[in-house]
């Protein structure tokens, strides 16, 4: 039993350790791939402590911590003072907490004279999914407690549109989760890795139709742009957390990066095969040098990701709130219960369908993807769905006026 309580606390160590350090530097690379798009140098000037090398600004995450650091921590007078803090603090928990389930790699061999070592704090947990669709599901409640507790108006609209987009992409995702929980026959992420690997075939190959609806919800849950209305500095200032500074601000700063964190990693997991690569098998033993590619190769596809949706980040305007919720309503939703109705289908006549026509059954089925992928696209191409009346509103006494 200690053992196991040691394991799970450098499990934990490692985990939060490498978070915090991965979303320091990550706020580096955001900076340059800004730069970048931008034709500008970006963030080259601070460098190692106490000397004069500089190295590309790599110590400007250093910098910007300590600032954070020393920071004054003023709490303003006009807010709920409870709630003010409790805020930040439930959003950072909720984000590191998620990580619990979420495996870095597959295993590593045993220690002395032991097990095969699990890489995921949580190796047991048979509801994998659940746990992570709960835990996210809570952290919206730091954004609206951190709104409501800053008595501002700004403060206010943020946290209206963070309940609002936050439930509603809930859906959708919730959605496409299924889809994959379907096919694989767990909720085990682990075992989702599996059922890819063993196959040969990543669900991104069989199933387009949900991975659209998946990495679409899953960038508005991390309220990232073209996501990020909650926040919006153009138009409020800084949103939910307009009010914060120092510490509390920094919390719901790496609270947002470690969501988008968990998004990748969710995508790599769930439709990119994991740790896997073709030729490699699934179920070979268990070696230091097999363990280390695996952990490699699933850091590799998540960095991908996380530097997919810097570019979109730095590409892309940000939605009208209209616009944003009849993506949510009127293209996802819909997306998502295609491809759900679709996977259902195949998995009771799947087999047989590819058994008469004598095709592989990876192939027919990512024909019926692909297909239910472009007909979706067109559907929603020839209704714009998205389409408003671009006029502004204007409001009287009883409400909204178009006239």
């Amino acid at each position: 039993m200690t053992h196991l309580v040691t394991e799970a606390l450098v499990k934990i160590a490692l985990i939060i350790g490498g978070l915090m350090t991965s979303v320091a530097y990550l706020v580096l690379v955001e900076r340059k791939v800004a730069a970048w798009i931008q034709d500008r140098l970006g963030p080259n000037r601070v460098g190692i402590p106490l000397t004069r090398i500089r190295l590309f600004g790599l110590g400007q995450p250093l910098a910007d911590g300590v600032k954070f650091i020393f920071k004054e921590e003023f709490t303003p007078g006009h807010v709920d003072k409870f709630l003010y803090w409790v805020a930040p603090a439930a959003l950072f928990v909720t984000a590191m907490a998620i990580f619990a389930v979420i495996p870095f790699g597959s295993m590593i061999p045993p220690i002395g004279d032991g097990e095969p070592i699990p890489l995921v704090v949580a190796p047991h947990v048979d509801v994998g999914m659940i746990y992570v669709f709960a835990v996210s599901s809570i952290g919206v409640y730091g954004v609206i407690l951190g709104s409501w507790a800053s008595n501002n108006k700004y403060s206010f609209f943020g946290g209206l549109r963070s309940g609002a987009q936050l439930i509603s992409y809930e859906i959708p995702l919730g959605v496409s989760l299924l889809s994959v929980v379907l096919m694989s026959g767990s909720l085990r992420l682990d075992r989702i890795i599996l059922q890819q690997a063993a196959g040969g075939v990543w669900n991104v190959l069989v199933q387009p139709l949900g991975f659209m609806v998946f990495a679409v919800a899953s960038c508005a849950e991390a309220t990232r742009l073209p996501f990020d209305l909650p926040e919006a500095e153009q138009e409020l200032v800084g949103g939910y957390h307009t009010e914060y500074s120092g510490m509390k601000l920094m919390m719901y700063l790496v609270a947002e990066y470690a969501h988008m964190v968990t998004a990748s990693f969710l995508i790599v997991i769930l439709y990119l095969g994991g740790w896997h690569l073709w030729g490699m098998p699934a179920a070979d033993p268990i070696t230091w040098p097999v363990a280390i590619l695996r952990v490699a190769i699933l850091l590799a596809k998540v960095t991908g990701v996380i530097l997919f949706f810097m570019l979109i980040r730095w590409s892309w305007p940000r939605f009208r709130f209209d616009q944003l919720m009849n993506v949510a309503w009127k293209v996802m939703l819909p997306w998502g219960m295609v491809n759900l109705i679709l996977v259902a289908v195949w998995v009771e006549y799947g087999k047989g369908w590819a058994a008469a026509l004598r095709l592989p059954e990876p192939a027919l089925m990512g024909a019926i993807g692909w297909g239910a992928l472009f007909l979706s696209w067109l559907v929603a191409s020839w209704t714009d769905p998205t389409a408003t009346d671009n006029r502004p509103l204007r409001w009287d006494q009883s409400g909204p006026n178009k006239d």
